[in-house]
This record gives structure tokens, C-alpha cells and sequence, in this order.
């Protein structure tokens, strides 16, 4: 007689309400679970295709009373057709010398994340981070996780991207940049690399997190064709009718 190992309880809790990063006057709050074990990379995968998000060891997706402002979005990557100014970009940073590496947290890493945080989110709390805490962003993950570098010719380190290998894709964590270089637009370029790699694994989407309507530092995730959000329970052509939006937990079940 053979006998199963009992399956171990997975718990999701809600966080308590905070003021919302992106639509002043509203609150968020988040659901949130643990990702460990030998099923981290399993369920990494059905959540992100559910629309949750990782951070650490945790995955998170918004749960906020009377708002879903927040939508997942990704980009159909075999299909991707960029426009002209992203092939202009993509010429523009076609001597960037790119590596991607395990990922390990590094000075060199730390000072561009600091400069990064205080020109574009000087009022968040990332721009507080000590490097102890950015290497627990960068290192703390329980599944393949790689960190993107982006350099000049010269060696200059000039942008970063953390991403999430995926069963279905590739999920961008978190990218930042030399903002001194507007004329690269560097993170537009990082997805856009992203995208390129994704095809080169035969991967079919690229994970940019959340997109929402009403703040302009999020009008960049609807710029990439085709792209799909996750309305009603399910991926949809950007710009298809919402209709009925139910929780994001329940869309996993």
C-alpha cells in the first residue's frame, strides 16, 4: 500500500488599508501568501496568470473595496509588433551591452537604484531602501529570477530589470535606470528587450505587472501591441469591454 504525503495548507491574508501609491485619495489593500517549498515555482505560475504579483517570497494582487483600478497586464510576446518610436528606440540602445545574470545584489546596482528612486519616486518608500534591504529584493526569491544589466560601451552600468522566469513567460519585477539619459528611454528599451527574449525562449508572454488608467506613471504598460489585460476572469485584447470584474482570488480558484 502506497500512501500520499498530505498536501500542505496554503493560506492567503489581507493586508490592513494604506493610502493608494497610484490614485491619491483612495486606499489599497492587498492579499497576500507565501511562496515556499517545492510547489513555489507551481504556484508562482498559476498566480501570475491569475494576476498576482511577487515581491520577496510573497505574491500579492490588490483586493481594495470599490475600486479595480489595478488591472494585470502583459504583452503577447510572439506576436509583438513594435511602433516607430519603440524601433527607434531600439536602434538608439542597439549598443548597450546587456547581460543577464543570477540574481545578486551589487553596489555598483545599488547606487543607480538610489539615484533611480530619488528622481523619479523621491516621496515613496523605496527611496529609503538600504542596500540591505535592496539586496533582500534582489536576492530573496524562491524561484528563477534573474537580474538584467544594461551597460555603455564603455562598462557604465545605466539600467537594471529584476524578472521572473515563468512557465508562459517572462514577469518584469522591477527595472530602473539612469534618468540623466532621456534620449535612450531606457525603460522602455528594457521591455522591449524583455519581449526580444521572450521570443528567443519561445515563451508566450511578458508580465508588466499592473496597469492603471488614471496615473500617468502607468500609461507606458499600454503602449506595447498587442498586449491583454485580465478583466472578468480572463486575458483579454487590450481595450475589450470590462464587464463583470470579480476578485482576483477567485479567478485562481
Amino acid at each position: 500500500m502506497s500512501f500520499k504525503p498530505a498536501r500542505r495548507p496554503h493560506f492567503f491574508y489581507t493586508t490592513s488599508p494604506l493610502p493608494c501609491p497610484y490614485v491619491p485619495g483612495r486606499t489599497e489593500r492587498k492579499v497576500v501568501t507565501e511562496l515556499a517549498g517545492v510547489s513555489a515555482e507551481t504556484l508562482h505560475d498559476r498566480l501570475s496568470r491569475g494576476g498576482f504579483r511577487r515581491s520577496h517570497n510573497i505574491a500579492y494582487a490588490p483586493v481594495c473595496p470599490n475600486c479595480n483600478a489595478c488591472v494585470p497586464i502583459r504583452i503577447r510576446a510572439q506576436e509583438f509588433g513594435p511602433d516607430r518610436t519603440q524601433r527607434r528606440i531600439e536602434r538608439r540602445n542597439a549598443d548597450l551591452l546587456v547581460q543577464e545574470m543570477p540574481p545578486r545584489a551589487t553596489a555598483e546596482q545599488y547606487g543607480l537604484f538610489q539615484v533611480y528612486q530619488l528622481a523619479r519616486h523621491g516621496d515613496g518608500d523605496m527611496s529609503s531602501m538600504s542596500f540591505y534591504d535592496y539586496r533582500a529584493m534582489v536576492e530573496d526569491t524562491p524561484i528563477e529570477t534573474s537580474m538584467v544589466e544594461f551597460r555603455l560601451p564603455g562598462g557604465r552600468l545605466v539600467g537594471a530589470c529584476l524578472a521572473d522566469r515563468l512557465e508562459d513567460g517572462v514577469s518584469a519585477v522591477y527595472s530602473f535606470f539612469d534618468t540623466d539619459l532621456p534620449q535612450r528611454s531606457l525603460g522602455t528599451y528594457a521591455i522591449i528587450w524583455l519581449v526580444r527574449r521572450a521570443v528567443e525562449l519561445r515563451l508566450e508572454n511578458v508580465y508588466l505587472g499592473y496597469w492603471v488608467e488614471e496615473s500617468r506613471k502607468m500609461s507606458y504598460k499600454a503602449k506595447f501591441n498587442p498586449s491583454e489585460v485580465l478583466r472578468g476572469g480572463q486575458w483579454r485584447a487590450f481595450g475589450e469591454p470590462a464587464g463583470h470584474l470579480p476578485g482576483l482570488v477567485s479567478q485562481i480558484a
